[in-house]
């Protein structure tokens, strides 16, 4: 067991979450010495905790605290996203980045794991505000990164916006330019469909889901799919449903959640671009809601989820907001609408008693009729995925096309499920006819990269 803090909960469930799922395996049987590895691998290498000190507009000294953990290096440079949140504390952090390690371990790119960020809430600020805490938060955070040491990335509240800001900061402190960042800018180094990649990719491997699970029969068309959130992920994940036949019948925020009125029907790529609009001025989809132009075709559901309030059958579930908002009742009520397919946009979206009541769901049910449920660390590994093309362009000073970056994308999220099922299919074994753990494949694939590599460099032996 990890040793832990108590106060560290979400830490707690990411490493429980991983070790239950081993050690229900035959993993720890055929390999037994891995479990000093998992020991090894839920200890970061480094927690890095620094006070952020900037001033408002109105000449005020306002503090925050700032951290990056890096977690683990056994694969490459650490990588993962820096969140600025009011909520973000060492425990999430922990989490994100412990997810991370294996999440990117499934891409086949050579990135170890890491997150960082800041309680800082940029809601309400001023872009002269968000520049000079972005100042002050880099000009600490880039003694501790580099381009082969450590590649943060944008997550909740950190845009393009932002990470323009502290790249900017960072060249100017080390008078050099490399790729420490990604997500920027598309004519200083970024990556195209570096915004849409999440998204993509996480539709990419429901792709891949449904084909296994029909036979090859089934698609996205006429596809009934529920999305919660309405950040890039939400967005568009929702426009690659659009465009494979599918139709989207909900999205949310933090305030509550916009669901379709009646059976028929979707929300339109015109209509996903209007919420998008609002999401970039840092508004709610309730100011959106009541419009004429939205009211009468959907109704705005305040202080709520989607999962248990869409008329009709949901087939497939992307749940791309936050972490822990699929509960067990709600994942009992999409079981119940017909919902057949849930894979994670966000990370750890569904809390472990809804993980529970899928995986049970699944192994007393033959495929047709079981719901599936893909975990956030491999599902929505196509963002860092295309961050780490990102960073493959970068150190070879290339461009590649948007047709380029999505081919790639669509490669490494069909190996990633490839891989997580055939891991399942040699640890663990279901009964005939019933469909592997992507949750036990994904979790062992990803553990067994890692630990195998740190063995190697001398980490445990």
């Amino acid at each position: 067991m990890v040793q832990n803090l108590p106060s560290e909960p979400e830490f707690e469930q990411a490493y429980k979450e991983l070790a239950s799922t081993l050690e229900n395996s035959t993993l720890f049987e055929k390999k037994p010495e891995f479990r000093k590895a998992l020991q090894v691998v839920s200890v970061p290498e480094r927690v890095i905790q620094f006070r952020v000190v900037w001033e408002d507009d109105k000449g005020q000294v306002q503090i925050n605290r700032g951290f990056r953990v890096q977690f683990n290096s056994a694969l490459g440079p650490y990588k993962g996203g820096l969140r600025f949140h009011p909520t973000v504390n060492l425990s999430i952090l922990k989490f994100l980045g412990f997810e991370q390690i294996f999440k990117n371990a499934l891409t086949g790119l050579n990135m170890g794991g890491g997150k960082g960020g800041s309680d800082f809430d940029p809601k309400g600020k001023t872009d002269n505000e968000i520049r000079r805490f972005c100042v002050a938060f880099m000009t600490e955070l880039s003694k501790h990164i580099g381009a082969d040491t450590d590649v943060p990335a944008g997550d909740i509240g950190v845009t393009g916006r932002e990470i323009g800001f502290m790249f900017g900061q960072y060249k100017k402190l080390r008078n050099q330019w490399e790729g420490v960042l990604t997500g920027k800018g598309g004519s200083w180094g970024g990556s195209l469909i570096r915004p849409e990649a999440t998204g993509y990719g996480v539709v990419y491997y429901v792709e891949h889901m449904i084909k296994y699970a029909s036979g090859g029969k089934e698609t996205f068309a006429g596809k009934r799919v529920a999305i919660s959130g309405s950040g890039n992920v939400a967005q568009y994940a929702a426009l690659k449903v659009i465009e494979l036949g599918g139709s989207v019948v909900s999205l949310s925020d933090s305030q509550g959640a916009l669901v379709l009125n009646g059976e028929e029907g979707s929300f339109t790529v015109e209509e996903i671009n209007a919420i998008a609009e609002i999401k970039v001025e840092r508004k709610q989809i309730s100011e959106i809601a009541t419009t004429a132009a939205f009211s009468s075709k959907f109704k705005y559901i305040p202080g709520a989820r989607p999962w248990t309030n869409i008329t009709g059958r949901i087939d497939v579930a992307l749940p791309s907001a936050t972490q822990n908002e699929v509960s067990g009742d709600e994942a009992k009520a999409l079981i119940a609408a017909g919902c057949k397919f849930l894979a994670e946009g966000s990370n750890m979206g569904s809390t472990q008693e809804a993980i529970d009541v899928f995986e049970a769901h699944r192994d007393a049910n033959p495929g047709a009729a079981a719901l599936w449920y893909a975990p956030g660390k491999a599902a929505n590994a196509g963002g860092v995925a295309v961050s780490g093309l990102e960073m493959a362009q970068n150190s070879a000073r290339v461009n590649w096309t948007r047709e380029e970056v999505d081919s790639r994308l669509k490669k490494i999220m069909e190996d990633c499920f490839n891989n997580g099922l055939a891991t399942a299919q040699e640890y663990v074994t279901p009964a005939e006819g019933v469909l592997p753990s992507l949750v036990a494949g994904s979790n062992i694939a990803g553990f067994t990269k890692v630990a195998e590599a740190m063995k190697d460099q001398g980490d445990w032996w």
